[in-house]
């Protein structure tokens, strides 16, 4: 138990879970890299750190914010500082003794229900297989206008032209066969 214990422990403070003891290691680095390279002559430059990492929500755990505090604490001890333009440390998670994972009634509110996504889902993909059947309806009859259709066009120009050319030459030859019969008649009343 002591193990489990040791494994949660950061800094102080014992958290609930192994990832939360994790970020709050992580933290402890980001705060020794932090301090290696700061320059505490240069209160604009703290100010600026400051800023940045509350900006940037670098840190989260105790640890974090207790060096935040520091940082606050400092810059308002500086003569040229102004109080009220030092920013306030937000916190990020409710103190009425829910767990952190529990998300609150406002994000509850805000965020859609996986029920309306799953409908949402539903009826997109209805909407689709319907416009979908109705894409190959229309390609089916338009094949089948065009099929069907004397004019001649991409689909069935050959058939319409070679009905055509033979509908001409059959013509053609019964004309023939008809001069051809005049001219005998011709010559035999000759």
């Amino acid at each position: 138990m002591d193990s489990e214990k040791a494994a949660l422990s950061v800094g102080g403070y014992l958290f609930l879970t192994e990832k939360d003891a994790q970020l709050a290691r992580a933290e402890e680095q980001r705060i020794a890299y932090l301090e290696e390279r700061i320059d505490y002559s240069s209160p604009e430059s703290i100010r600026y750190i400051y800023e940045k990492t509350i900006h940037e929500r670098l840190f989260k755990t105790p640890i974090g914010l207790r060096y935040l505090r520091k940082l606050r604490d400092f810059l308002l001890s500086q003569p040229e500082m102004d109080p009220k333009s030092v920013m306030e440390i937000p916190l990020y998670i409710p103190f009425d003794g829910g767990l952190r994972e529990q998300t609150s009634p406002a994000r509850a509110r805000v965020a859609p229900s996986k029920k309306k996504d799953k409908d949402k889902e539903k009826s997109r993909f209805l909407l689709s297989v319907a416009l979908n059947v109705m894409l190959v309806v229309a390609i089916i009859a338009m094949f089948v206008i065009s099929f069907a259709s004397d004019q001649p066009n991409i689909v069935n120009y050959e058939r319409v032209i070679t009905d055509k050319y033979a509908t001409w030459e059959q013509e053609l030859t019964q004309r023939e066969q008809a001069v051809r019969e005049k001219e005998r008649e011709l010559k035999m009343d000759q």
